[in-house]
């Protein structure tokens, strides 16, 4: 449909969270004009006219997908299939927040059956498994995993590169915006969702954690398990609070021998406090939450209610992913992801990404500075089409020069 401002969807947020597979097109996760015409079928509709719009296209995408594999189309079913999963997707993420909402469930185990089903449709079929972690506090939490073949090389001993998302995206998102990419490549691929990302907090309710270094040596353990994996060519990326994340890993794995961080962030208390500060908050009570007054946490949960992007980022998204129900306790929580006192044990080489209007990229240079392994950091402009967060509008660009850099570090040998 589309308006003056250029949105296809009629709602701000409807149109941040709709548009986001255009970042996939290039690799098969929808096009222009399936977003179009979910954005037509929405038309001023709230929530729920979102939700149901995609879901109906995801529900269409996998019939087409059903009826491809029994006329024995089996290239077309795997594309539909993995098509489908993007489609429920971007289904629920409007709808993010505790409780967990019964449409979110339904959205996302439909994506996870289509992502499944496409996956067993490949020349090598890919199946889920689970790495389990045990919590002092929790259940053990199982973590979906897949090990995907580099595409022509599905037998021979490769580099793997394990993939990190952030906060709100899941195993279908980052298969189409790096795996794709890196499997063509030459490199094997680990997909997963850990602690407070995908099913494992949808599913299990279990909420982030800032010592990643955990969950992914659990992840290089299992990997090591596969003849195809070679044990010396392991490297980790992640996009998002993943850019955290994929350092926190490298600097406490030192099987890890290349690390991709889009954006680089090593100090998500630094944001914290910049935030905070605002709000007349003293340096003091920027450095430790536990500090600040309930007057002012008022006011700045006020003011965070009042704005739709915050609400939804801040108190559907950040609370529940942190698994926190109020302001005090989320600032003391995001404080805790720091690489301050760890960043000296990151080894490997390290590439970091800074979009020109991100600004979760701003510590990069300081990140970069401090860093005593290599590190490279590689800027995207807005004149590039690759300016905003995770250079979601141009991912072709991130992924060619990524790669390029990884091969330098590891080489794929393709």
């Amino acid at each position: 449909m589309g308006n003056v401002s250029g949105q296809l969807f009629s709602d701000e947020m409807h149109d941040e969270f709709g548009t986001w597979m255009l970042g996939y097109t290039p690799y098969g996760g929808g096009d222009h004009g399936d977003v179009a015409a979910v954005a037509a079928a929405v038309g001023d509709g709230d929530d729920g006219a979102f939700y149901g719009a995609w879901v109906t296209a995801g529900d269409r995408a996998v019939a087409e997908a059903e009826a491809a594999a029994s006329a024995g189309r089996r290239s077309s079913a795997e594309d539909l299939y993995l098509r489908a999963s993007a489609f429920y997707a971007s289904a629920y993420h409007p709808l993010y927040g505790a409780p967990v909402d019964p449409r979110l469930l339904h959205a996302y185990r439909a994506q996870m059956q289509a992502f499944d089903r496409g996956m067993a449709l490949r020349e090598v079929p890919v199946p889920r498994d689970e790495v389990v972690l045990t919590y002092p506090v929790h259940d053990s939490v199982r973590m979906p995993v897949y090990i995907i073949p580099a595409l022509g090389h599905e037998t021979e001993v490769r580099p793997l590169l394990i993939l990190v998302n952030g906060y709100d995206a899941t195993i279908t998102d980052v298969y189409f915006a790096s795996a794709v990419a890196a499997l063509r490549r030459g490199y094997h691929c680990l997909l997963f969702d850990g602690p407070g990302q995908g099913g494992v907090l949808y599913e299990q309710g279990v909420p982030l954690r800032p010592d990643w270094e955990v969950v992914v040596s659990a992840l290089i353990d299992h990997a090591l398990g596969s003849p195809i994996v070679d044990p010396d060519r392991i490297a980790v990326s992640g996009w998002s609070l993943g850019g955290y994340l994929a350092p926190r890993a490298a600097s406490g794995d030192p099987r890890i021998a290349a690390c991709i961080a889009d954006p680089g962030q090593w100090d998500l208390g630094e944001n914290i406090r910049d935030f905070v500060h605002r709000f007349g908050a003293t340096p003091e009570e920027a450095a430790d939450p536990r500090l600040i007054s309930d007057a002012l946490l008022e006011r700045i949960t006020a003011a965070v209610r009042a704005n739709p992007k915050l609400t939804w980022g801040v108190i559907h998204r950040g609370f529940w992913a942190n698994g926190v129900s109020d302001m005090r306790s989320f600032l003391e929580k995001t404080a805790q992801f720091t690489l301050r006192d760890r960043i000296v044990d990151i080894r490997c080489p390290v590439l970091l990404t800074r979009a020109e209007n991100d600004p979760l990229a701003a510590g990069v240079e300081r990140f970069a500075a401090a860093l005593s392994a290599p590190a490279t950091v590689v800027g995207f402009s807005a004149a590039e089409g690759a300016g905003e967060h995770c250079e979601m509008m141009n991912r072709s660009l991130l992924n060619r020069r990524v790669l390029d850099w990884l091969d330098g570090i590891l080489g794929s040998r393709q």
